[in-house]
């Protein structure tokens, strides 16, 4: 297995875990910015405000996404797995 190869490999781990984490962090990066803009506004300083609708929008964005995103691990997966016999030896 050459170097290139283990870095091709890498690379697209890397890209696969991006794409699988992102549906779920955009959403609690999106609820996260909608509350702070709603708690400036109102001047509510409460600190544990944000938490609450972070954790049921990542859980509905988890029902949501979560087949795609154990579709696209399992293809990469599907992937490593048929090809090993190539990388071994």
């Amino acid at each position: 297995m050459s170097p290139d190869q283990v870095i091709a490999w890498a690379e697209q781990g890397v890209f696969t875990t991006l794409m699988i984490a992102a549906p779920l962090l955009i959403t609690a990066l999106a609820l996260g910015l909608s509350v702070s803009i709603f708690q400036a506004t109102t001047q509510i300083q409460e600190q544990t405000l944000a938490f609450i609708p972070k954790i049921a929008g990542v859980l509905i964005a988890l029902v949501i996404f979560g087949p795609w995103m154990l579709s696209q691990a399992m293809t990469f997966a599907t992937d490593i797995f048929s090809n090993l016999h190539e990388y071994i030896g």
